[in-house]
């Protein structure tokens, strides 16, 4: 594995980390789960992405990743970053959602709890919340980490304003903001709009999720859609009618150029956004040992030629 600088502080992350946002709870194999926690950490992923509602029934995530931890990975606690998160719904009532004190706070330590850890490395607020005064949640980031609860603060999924003025905040109480996560991918370009001037004026790191857009990324469904796949069930962000004509035809195109680079589509996929300097990790879910190794292999091959580049960037013009 190779490690990258997180933005303009001394922490490096692996070019790779792995999410335990789905097969991680305990409606998923335990064993399943254990051996890709396991390999991740073997192969070099240092960086396990949680949130307190993660896994099903939310925070089995957590808890699973807590025995993991305490029965296979004891004695290596300090070489791993672990990250966590509140923001979404996680409880009912009107304390178990948002961004205010009383959320994050009550949040961090049950997700401290359910990990069996003393601290998290990064602890992030997970949306922004408009119902709650960005000085609030910012405040209690603040809190936590002058508390020892956490290292590091960081956002997610936040407007870039709003970003900005978090950052200030916390720059003026000599806590920097660490690291900004949201969605990004070839399908979705987001950030690079309207995040990445963020990132270099603040010295932010920019940690991506999502990166094969559930899987669309990959040649799943590249001739249909496979029954046990994400888009074959009822739930989820990703349904049929998301898979459209058009957009099947610019993943057989990215395919064919995968192929061409002797990569898989997920591979290239991975690759074309490592590329990027403002990128310094990605965040890969994976349902089993083999998927989450290819996805690895990502890391033998990131560089594009101009030509390549621009055979991307025409696939969507």
């Amino acid at each position: 594995m190779n490690f990258r600088f997180c933005g303009n502080s001394g922490l490096q992350l692996p070019l790779i980390s792995l999410g335990l946002w789905h097969n991680f709870g305990d409606t998923d194999s335990f064993s399943v789960a254990k051996d890709m926690i396991i390999h991740a950490f073997e192969q070099g992923i240092t960086h396990f992405d949680l949130a307190n509602n993660y896994g099903m029934p939310p925070g089995s995530a957590e808890s699973n990743f807590g025995k993991v931890l305490k029965t296979y990975l004891k004695n290596h606690r300090d070489e791993m970053i672990v990250s966590s998160k509140a923001g979404h719904l996680m409880w009912d009532g009107p304390y178990g959602d948002g961004g205010s004190r009383k959320y994050l706070t009550a949040s961090i330590d049950q997700s401290l709890k359910r990990t069996g850890l003393d601290y998290f490395d990064i602890f992030y607020s997970h949306r922004y919340s408009p119902e709650t005064p960005l000085e609030e949640t910012v405040q209690t980031l603040i809190d936590i980490v002058k508390q020892g609860k956490a290292l590091y603060a960081g956002l997610s999924k936040y407007p870039a304003g709003k970003a900005y003025e978090a950052c200030e905040i916390m720059k003026a109480q000599n806590v920097r903001c660490l690291i900004y996560q949201d969605k990004y991918n070839l399908l979705h370009r987001q950030p690079e709009r309207e995040h990445f001037s963020l990132f270099r004026e603040q010295g932010l790191g920019f940690i991506a999720f999502s990166p094969l857009a559930q899987g669309l990324l990959t040649n799943r469904y590249i001739n249909g859609i496979p029954d046990g796949s994400r888009a074959a069930k009822p739930h989820g962000f990703l349904q049929k009618e998301d898979i459209k004509p058009d957009l099947t035809e610019k993943i057989k195109q990215l395919n064919r150029l995968a192929e061409q680079r002797g990569q898989s589509l997920a591979q290239m996929s991975l690759a074309w956004l490592l590329a990027k300097k403002e990128v310094s990790s990605v965040i890969v879910g994976a349902s089993s040992v083999q998927q989450l190794q290819n996805n690895i292999l990502s890391i033998n091959n990131l560089i594009f030629s101009s030509e390549e580049l621009n055979q991307i960037e025409l696939v969507f013009r």
